[in-house]
């Protein structure tokens, strides 16, 4: 067992704890702006992760995903509560919220872009001498925020799979007949079923995916690419 392999991909596990939280954050937020404060009653509009933090999604499935492949593939925190009864126009308030998660992301995918950058040219100016704490720090952030580019990109596109319970289930039930609409979302968890066999058994899935996340992310590596080349 290389302990340091595993060890030189945990600084991917801060930036994707802050990444979910900011993701339910959103949908909390916008939920109280669309009328339900359902979300706001249970604190759940904070920083804080302890209130977001699903043991089993934010931290076992990453740690065991990072020490089986080296990399994480799937993370989740805990599910906003939301009261739909509480929003002024059902279908346009509940695609407001949901569409707010993985926009969130979008924008820190942004925000670690520009990171990446400023890091890049604070090592260059300060230049630590390897092996130092000031080069083990910064190099640290810096392999963080830019791997926080392709991480956030990939919630963003994941979340928005049309298949429940995933974000993107409820703005395309938001679109369906009533009737059909209601049969769509009591796939519910069962979705996960789903999911699994879409990229574990059906040809051509994965790669379509991964293709989707490269195509959405390559504005922000350009971004980078444009500064540090």
């Amino acid at each position: 067992m290389d302990l340091r392999s595993y060890a030189e991909n945990i600084y991917i596990i801060p930036i994707l704890i802050f990444s979910v939280v900011i993701h339910e954050m959103a949908h909390a937020w916008v939920a109280l702006k669309c009328g339900d404060t359902t979300a706001k009653d249970l604190g759940r509009i904070t920083l804080n992760p302890i209130p977001h933090i699903d043991l089993f999604g934010s931290i076992i499935i990453p740690l065991f995903s990072i020490i089986a492949t080296g990399r994480v593939f799937i993370a989740w925190a805990k599910p906003v509560p939301i009261d739909p009864r509480n929003f002024r126009n059902f279908k346009r308030d509940d695609t407001l919220v949901t569409i707010a998660g993985p926009i969130s992301n979008l924008l820190i995918a942004l925000l670690c872009s520009v990171f990446t950058i400023a890091l890049y040219y604070i090592m260059a100016s300060v230049n630590p001498v390897e092996g130092s704490f000031g080069f083990e720090f910064l190099n640290y952030m810096l392999k963080m925020f830019y791997a926080g580019i392709i991480l956030n990109v990939s919630l963003a596109v994941f979340n928005m799979i049309p298949i429940p319970p995933l974000d993107g289930s409820h703005v395309l039930a938001n679109i369906l007949p009533d009737d059909l609409a209601m049969r769509y979302r009591s796939i519910g968890f069962m979705g996960i079923f789903i999911i699994l066999a879409l990229f574990n058994f059906v040809p051509g899935f994965s790669q379509v995916f991964i293709g989707i996340i490269s195509f959405v992310a390559k504005p922000y590596l350009n971004l980078v690419d444009l500064f540090i080349r």
